[in-house]
């Protein structure tokens, strides 16, 4: 990532949404997009409590539609500018409609703000602002590369995509390093990329292939010298019992009794193809069967039952506790992306320059 291409990117157009939503003290400018974050799911019939600025609303879905206020409907639209679901408060509006026999209800909130609920669930206040920022860029480029106007919504708010937590979470130092990059994507070829990330790289990242079978030219392995968190050394027994239920949860039936053994490592040095109770895996399935056995990380070796290892998470892309001891070293945030997503440009996000990604749906 050269400098030059750094300070300005090359103007990254995406055909989204640019659109007013009426919010309070947030980062949402006149112009942002809107993201569709499913915040829950429940059965035909079961009822949910909304709390808005006008009250409480109890909807339930049905075979018809939404029943709301005595009415029902396909869908409602609730315009919030704040509202609260299950004790938490939330930015932004609320989608409520039934489909495959459930009822969704999915946050409609500016893309700046929903940050502001994500930085502080993916890296600790007490990071140094620059970290914070590179986290800023990545998590942003997560979300608008999520954008999907086809599907019902476009991010869930779990670690199935990015934990987010809502209006209750903020914090001063978080919405300071979302501001500071306030429209920044990462880009590659015109697109913005699949901006991954994860605790801590145990001293070298991962290629995309390793873990998500996808090679991407961005996402190679890459020495991460400056990762040093609580999980970058560590050692754990593991139960024969946990080794055969992860077997299980794969489709896989144990044959024998024996402990892991690696018998081919990935160009990252994590564990490609693995011999455990006679059963042998290979490739990205090796790696998940690693994470199933409730170890932190596949960057790991074994003796007999006993696992030694490096690191915590899928090693892919950001790693947070490397970002923050580059930051230590005295490198910006913009070093810090350039390093682990090499190849790519820092872009303004431009809005308000297509139609709109969800208008018009369902």
């Amino acid at each position: 990532m050269g400098a030059k291409a750094m300070a300005r990117g090359i103007g990254l157009f995406l055909l989204v949404l640019a659109t007013t939503l009426t919010l309070g003290p947030g980062l949402g400018q006149t112009k942002d997009l809107v993201l569709r974050v499913l915040l829950k799911e429940v059965p035909l019939g079961q009822e949910v409590r909304l709390l808005l600025p006008t009250g409480e609303v109890r909807v339930r879905g049905t075979g018809e539609g939404v029943w709301a206020e005595g009415r029902v409907q396909p869908a409602w639209d609730l315009p919030g500018p704040y509202f609260a679901l299950d004790g938490r408060s939330y930015r932004g509006g609320v989608r409520l409609f039934s489909q495959g026999g459930k009822l969704w209800v999915v946050n409609l909130v500016l893309l700046e703000d929903y940050l502001l609920g994500v930085l502080p669930a993916e890296m600790p206040e007490g990071f140094p602002l620059e970290a914070l920022k590179a986290q800023a860029v990545v998590a942003r480029t997560f979300a608008v590369n999520r954008l999907n106007p086809k599907a019902p919504y476009d991010l869930c708010a779990t670690e199935l995509c990015q934990v987010y937590l809502g209006l209750a979470a903020e914090t001063a130092r978080h919405k300071e390093a979302v501001a500071a990059t306030w429209g920044q994507v990462l880009s590659y070829s015109g697109q913005a990329i699949s901006a991954l990330y994860h605790a801590d790289s145990g001293g070298m990242t991962a290629g995309s292939e390793e873990v998500f079978q996808k090679p991407l030219p961005y996402l190679r392995p890459r020495p991460d010298p400056y990762a040093r968190g609580p999980k970058s050394e560590w050692r754990l027994v593991l139960a024969p019992e946990a080794a055969a239920k992860a077997l299980k949860a794969l489709g896989r039936t144990p044959k024998g009794q024996e402990p892991p053994e690696v018998l081919e490592r990935s160009p990252s040095g994590r564990v490609w193809r693995l011999r455990v109770m006679g059963v042998e895996v290979q490739g990205p399935e090796a790696q998940r069967l690693v994470r199933l056995m409730g170890l932190p990380s596949a960057l790991v070796e074994f003796k007999g039952w006993q696992a030694e290892g490096r690191g915590a998470g899928h090693g892919v892309g950001l790693s947070q506790w490397g970002a923050k001891g580059m930051v230590e070293a005295g490198f910006g945030y913009r070093e810090v992306l350039g390093h682990y997503f090499p190849g790519t440009f820092l872009s303004d996000l431009l809005l308000g320059k297509a139609q709109g990604a969800w208008a018009g749906w369902p």
